[in-house]
């Protein structure tokens, strides 16, 4: 039988985060899912770590070769997708155990809306929430809210995200061509096609440490470039 959610989680090392992730996933209240983890060329560390998770009932762990290209990696994993829905967790961040649970009842109670997404915490490496300037709470938009995203006044992270998997793979899922910001622009594509489902929750810890692939002003520049050709192409 098919689950109902399919998650895709893309790993690169950061083991001292991934367990923790992994473990968010298991504590979930919403129980019908499968965790599709696609692990992008770790070191020995992590990869002895993923093999323990070999022959869980619901866990597939995709081995391959080492890319750096998020887009691509969370690719491979979509396309071995067989859920309804698919929702997305990276692998330093964490879900709240209600998470999956508030997001699909929410998204059924909603049938013209095809995608959801929820409010979250900014915390530290070791978990502590992050204070004044550092932190951020999403602004409540649903709806249509293509313009608020082009605006920067709508709020979309990653682990947030919960979309029916027949939409995602419509628009043809991530664009490969983006090394950075690739999520933001698959927002714009969702938003153009869909209203969205908000949870004005914290449903999500959202970890910012020095571990990251990209540093924020690159995101910035790629964010304004990435605008900028939406908004020549007339999307909004």
């Amino acid at each position: 039988m098919r689950p109902v959610v399919s998650i895709i989680m893309p790993v690169f090392n950061r083991l001292k985060y991934l367990r923790a992730a992994i473990d968010s996933v298991f504590m979930q209240s919403f129980l019908d899912w499968e965790l599709l983890i696609a692990d992008d060329g770790s070191g020995p560390d992590t990869q002895d770590y993923l093999r323990t998770l070999d022959g869980q009932s619901r866990v597939e762990v995709l081995r391959l070769s080492r890319t750096g290209h998020p887009a691509a990696v969370r690719n491979a994993a979509l396309r071995e997708a067989s859920g309804e829905y698919v929702a997305f967790l990276d692998s330093d961040d964490v879900w709240m155990p209600g998470k999956l649970q508030t997001q699909i009842a929410s998204l059924r109670s909603h049938g013209s809306r095809e995608w959801s997404y929820t409010g979250f915490t900014l915390v530290d490496g070791s978990g502590g929430p992050l204070a004044g300037a550092q932190a951020a709470r999403s602004p409540a938009h649903d709806g249509w809210i293509l313009d608020q995203l082009v605006r920067e006044e709508a709020l979309v992270v990653t682990p947030s995200v919960v979309v029916r998997r027949a939409f995602i793979e419509e628009i043809g899922g991530y664009n490969e061509a983006r090394l950075v910001c690739e999520d933001y622009e698959l927002w714009v594509r969702l938003a153009s096609r869909s209203e969205v489902d908000f949870i004005d929750e914290p449903l999500v810890l959202v970890r910012r440490h020095s571990e990251h692939s990209f540093d924020d002003v690159t995101c910035l520049e790629n964010l304004r470039r990435a605008i900028e050709i939406i908004q020549r192409s007339g999307a909004a």
